[in-house]
């Protein structure tokens, strides 16, 4: 499974969708997950991936992952995959 599908497999389980709901495209407000969801899913991604996630929950304005879209975390996240195994 590629990093894409996974965060996508993590972020529609925390919006309580099927996979097949969550577009690149979509916001995680879209899709109806609030902050607590979203650290929830930080956390999943990480574990998943064995990696840390640049994102400071209080501060998020403040952090350099982008978490504007589904797309913007894949690609995000893509990067710290490959960052690691480089």
């Amino acid at each position: 499974m590629n990093v894409k599908d996974k965060v996508i497999r993590i972020v529609a389980e925390q919006a309580v969708l099927e996979p097949s709901d969550v577009t690149l495209e979509a916001t995680l407000e879209e899709l109806g997950i609030d902050s607590l969801g979203l650290v929830e899913s930080i956390f999943a991604i990480e574990e998943a991936f064995d990696i840390q996630v640049p994102f400071n929950a209080n501060e998020p304005e403040q952090s350099d992952f982008d978490i504007s879209s589904v797309g913007s975390i894949v690609a995000g996240i893509e990067k710290l995959v490959a960052e690691q195994h480089a």
